[in-house]
């Protein structure tokens, strides 16, 4: 391997949310992180050179991408999801929560119904409320490992609340599922049929494990350009989240213009130069490196799965199809019999010195989850499941 992800890098004191914030959040100085989803390891070096040269120049005015950066994202969707689109799609925005807020401002009132599929990433129950819409609940189904659509309910909720726009998570962020073809287009003739919207998050649409394709919503059949708004990002493949820059495709112009109408009212116009700089050197050199931290991260699962088989057989690994956060079950472990998740997180941060994502923080069907980010060293993944072994006995 050309790149070295066993190398531990000190994150603290760097500004860092997920290291140097642990006590204004109320949590132990020297608690071990492995809550928020970034990754512990560099960027690929060419990023860096890139970021680097663009600082040396020493002047940052207003900027925006030219043809160079299109055809850097372009030809990244279609190498890797033989996803063709056309330069007036794109609309860049700082982030995918921020597209996805925008969409909901854009394409729905107050107090019109949102559809989400719980236990699900916990900015869009935010977005949903902070703007003042309804929540509607289509709950995924946890049977035997691993999770499912209930297509009726999903239909019966969005007909009988009136349901105005649906929020995908896919890949699904915490429970890792893939979906398939023939689920993403059921939902989405579901949602043609009652004339919903459909915000798709794919931000992690470049991790998914052996023998799992991701499939791009918009791009599996002509006429859901028409209902699809596809939210994308280099920041979770490539660690760039701090550079906020997010690339959304809207192919229905009616729908483009609305949304852009929203970024207009919240005073957005042009994208960090440095997001900019990043995201087209990440796409055209960054190749070999997501190769790479693609094997490692299965190494870590891997790891992770035999340490807890071993040691903590009954805290039960939801096997990921995608993205670098497993979603654990814990709620056969013995020592949380009769516990509150509360009284599980408090466990967690007390006596085993983690900072994980608790399950409720995503919503229904998260009572007795613990996310755990494994997009880190071994060595500071094997130190967090000694810490919670330990503190088990």
């Amino acid at each position: 391997m050309v790149y070295d992800f066993d190398k531990v890098i000190d994150r603290y004191n760097t500004d860092s949310l997920k290291y140097d914030f642990a006590e204004r959040r109320g949590k132990p100085a020297d608690i071990l992180p492995l809550w928020v989803a970034d990754m512990d390891f560099q960027v690929p070096d060419e990023v860096i050179e890139a970021l680097v040269d663009k600082s040396r120049h020493g002047i940052f005015g207003y900027s925006d991408g030219l043809e160079d950066y299109d055809e850097a994202v372009f030809s990244w969707f279609k190498t890797y999801f033989d996803w063709e689109v056309k330069r007036s799609w794109l609309v860049k925005t700082p982030g995918v929560v921020y597209a996805v807020t925008t969409a909901i401002r854009a394409y729905t009132e107050k107090d019109d119904a949102v559809l989400i599929q719980e236990p699900v990433y916990y900015p869009f129950r935010e977005s949903i409320l902070i703007n003042e819409r309804r929540i509607v609940v289509n709950q995924l189904v946890y049977k035997n490992n691993k999770y499912h659509i209930d297509f009726e309910d999903f239909e019966r909720k969005i007909v009988d609340e009136k349901v105005k726009l649906f929020i995908l998570c896919s890949p699904h962020n915490p429970v890792g599922r893939v979906w398939r073809k023939n689920e993403l287009v059921r939902m989405a003739e579901i949602c043609l049929a009652h004339n919903v919207l459909i915000v798709s998050d794919e931000i992690h649409m470049d991790f998914t494990y052996e023998g799992y394709k991701h499939e791009v919503l918009a791009n599996l059949d002509g006429r859901f350009n028409d209902c699809v708004i596809t939210c994308t990002a280099p920041s979770k493949t490539f660690n760039l989240a701090a550079l906020q820059l997010s690339n959304v495709f809207i192919a229905n112009r009616q729908l483009r213009h609305a949304f852009k109408d929203a970024m207009a009212r919240s005073g957005y116009s042009q994208p960090n130069v440095m997001g900019l700089v990043s995201t087209k050197a990440a796409y055209t050199y960054g190749h070999q490196w997501l190769k790479e931290l693609k094997a490692y991260l299965k190494g870590n699962l891997d790891f992770m799965k035999d340490y807890l088989a071993a040691n903590i057989p009954e805290a039960i690994v939801v096997e990921p199809e995608g993205t670098y956060l497993v979603w654990v079950d814990v709620s056969h472990v013995p020592q949380f019999a009769g516990k509150s998740p509360e009284e599980i997180d408090a466990f967690m941060v007390e006596r085993a010195g983690l900072w994980l994502d608790g399950g409720t923080m995503f919503g229904a069907g998260g009572e007795g989850f613990q996310r755990f980010n494994i997009a880190c060293p071994r060595k500071v993944l094997g130190k967090a499941l000694e810490q919670f072994g330990n503190a088990l006995k």
